[in-house]
């Protein structure tokens, strides 16, 4: 990823921080089954010394940390150090003394080679610019048999609310309808095959990719707009361009077509997501 694009991604997580981090026990209970997945995929365990790459606002940094306990070591990193420092007061608050942070890009992570026993990135390395760069730091930061486990959207049929924003949104800002395996965008690893092919690329080996159900389930569909509009920073990227009525006409465009998934019991939003692990 260039050094503007970089900014341009920083800047944008800077600024959903707050949301994302306000957010952040409801987005746990969302991704509770496929973190909990990720982390055993992983080998984490009691006393693991454990790498969080992109960990954002540190709510899956907290499970680890619960998960390898005091013997054990977290070193949470993230391109953008606004919300960073909020995973940095979320482990203070808790008590964890033995959770560090790093602010780093995930391509260029600055840690020591071979000094961890597992790596993660719950939702994070399909934003990177150049995926396979990040995976080989990664490889680099892992012990010899150390394990890595990443966690990121399948295809767009599988995850049709994140289609319908995107393109929504797009067509509001007047911008072409947008690929969805654009590198770097919200399914640009969910291409079958594409994420495999780059653990092994990176040096992995044992590379297989698990699918798991994961529907978002929230009162109402605003209840989950609210959700997006304060902390999904790339549609927020999009719906910048816009004067506030024509966001105003946007968000009403996406809350009318994601009402089909209106249940009896409330709203559910289906996703699938990939866990996909490997060992160095």
């Amino acid at each position: 990823m260039n050094e503007s694009l970089k900014g341009t991604t920083r800047a944008q997580w800077d600024r959903a921080a707050p949301g994302w981090n306000a957010h952040g026990s409801l987005i746990g209970a969302w991704l509770a089954r496929a973190t909990e997945g990720m982390l055993g995929m992983a080998g984490i365990g009691p006393g693991s010394q454990v790498l969080d790459v992109a960990a954002g606002a540190g709510e899956q940094t907290m499970t680890i940390a619960r998960r390898v306990g005091p013997t054990g070591r977290v070193l949470a990193t993230d391109l953008s150090p606004v919300i960073l420092a909020l995973a940095e007061d979320n482990a203070q608050s808790a008590g964890w003394a033995h959770v560090r942070t790093q602010v780093a890009d995930g391509e260029d992570l600055q840690v020591e080679p071979a000094s961890f026993d597992a790596v993660v990135c719950r939702l994070g390395l399909m934003f990177f610019g150049d995926p396979l760069c990040g995976l080989i730091e990664m490889h680099r930061a892992l012990r010899p048999g150390g394990r890595i486990c990443t966690m990121v959207f399948s295809q767009p049929e599988h995850n049709p609310c994140i289609t319908a924003l995107m393109s929504i949104a797009t067509k509001h800002a007047g911008f072409p309808a947008p690929d969805p395996y654009t590198q770097g965008g919200l399914l640009s690893l969910g291409r079958p095959g594409l994420i495999d092919a780059q653990f092994s690329a990176a040096g992995f080996r044992d590379v297989a990719t698990t699918r798991v159900d994961a529907p978002f389930r929230m009162p109402s569909v605003r209840a989950y707009l609210d959700l997006v509009r304060t902390s999904a920073s790339p549609i927020q990227q999009i719906l910048c361009h816009l004067d506030e009525a024509g966001r105003a006409r946007a968000w009403a465009d996406m809350e009318e077509a994601l009402s089909h998934y209106a249940t009896p019991w409330g709203w559910e939003g289906p996703n699938e997501l990939l866990l996909t692990a490997g060992r160095r």
